[in-house]
């Protein structure tokens, strides 16, 4: 008999369990709201196991809330089986691991110190908004080329029912979120005046993935669509400040281009994009948004005519220092 309770398929297709050690008490209450506090193991089901994460080795365990369009929401599946204190290892074939390179790579960015929030972990696809191409980790792009399946070993520590904590802005209703994005953007704001761009960017970012989670549930182009679009759009442009700050001058020009893209007549993207462009010495591409700006917005004049007074400097002094570089080669 003890063999069937070692090995039990959970009510989906392609997932097994096995029990390494049993918890205490009933199987407690996963409602809506609930915060599920855990250790995660995964290993790949290659005759090492190799281990491709592990949150006891990081030292903080995972924490998520139920129904909050966590990005891998079979976890939540696999965790409401446990009881408190029991470790659990799943087998889950690749239907259910395709996306866990997306979010093995926040994890691991909220672990080196990158993104100092968590957030960022249980926004849904949002969170691809600031996902690139590359994941910056060799064995999560090879598990994104490849899904496998994979092995989850779990160990459920905590389940604590929405009264008995204090929600983050990742865990509320659509109509909390849209309350408390104005609360964030002033505090944006007032960090951006102090000069701490990088906490500010998080706020700005808080505020967007919230946007950006309820303006899913519209019809795209609809009027409650496009109000928050414009929401959105005066937050990115906020971030990409900071980021001007913080000298990240290509995800401005990704960030702007994209808003550019979708919706032309916004002259402060041209301008932040003009910005970025003059800094990585993109001349042509910087005069180009820079007059794009004066079409759209001529009381800009005196601010777009201050930076092609320092763009052309920049060149210059660039241009001398390459032929300072070539007469050095000869």
């Amino acid at each position: 008999m003890s063999d069937l309770k070692e090995t039990m398929l959970i009510g989906s297709e392609g997932i097994k369990k096995t029990i390494l050690h049993g918890g205490t008490g009933d199987i407690p209450k996963f409602t809506t709201g609930a915060k599920v506090t855990f250790h995660f193991r995964t290993q790949l089901c290659d005759d090492e196991r190799t281990v491709i994460d592990d949150s006891r080795v990081v030292g903080t365990p995972m924490e998520i809330v139920i129904g909050n369009m966590f990005k891998l929401d079979i976890w939540e599946a696999l965790l409401s089986s446990m009881r408190v204190g029991e470790v659990a290892e799943f087998w889950c074939d690749t239907i259910h691991t395709g996306v866990y390179p997306l979010v093995s790579k926040s994890m691991r960015r909220i672990a080196e110190g990158k993104d100092p929030v968590e957030w960022q972990v249980h926004t849904c696809g949002m969170a691809n908004m600031f996902a690139y191409h590359s994941l910056g980790y060799e064995d999560l792009d090879e598990l994104m080329k490849e899904p496998k399946p994979l092995f989850f070993v779990l160990e459920l520590l905590m389940v604590q029912q929405p009264s008995e904590y204090n929600r983050e802005s990742w865990a509320l209703s659509d109509e909390e979120r849209l309350k408390v994005v104005p609360v964030l953007h002033g505090q944006g704001n007032k960090l951006f005046k102090q000069g701490r761009y990088q906490e500010a960017a998080q706020k700005y970012k808080e505020a967007l993935i919230c946007i950006k989670n309820v303006q899913t549930k519209e019809k795209a182009w609809d009027v409650p669509w496009l109000k928050l679009e414009k929401m959105a759009n005066t937050l990115t442009l906020n971030y990409c400040q900071c980021l001007l700050r913080m000298e990240e001058y290509y995800e401005v020009i990704e960030h702007t281009t994209d808003i550019i893209n979708q919706h032309p007549g916004v002259a402060k993207a041209y301008y932040l994009r003009g910005k970025a462009h003059k800094e990585v010495w993109n001349e042509a591409e910087a005069r180009q948004d820079f007059s794009r700006v004066l079409d759209l917005d001529p009381g800009m004049k005196k601010a777009v005519k201050k930076e092609l007074a320092v763009l052309s400097m920049r060149m210059e002094e660039k241009n001398q220092e390459d032929k300072n570089t070539y007469k050095g080669m000869f």
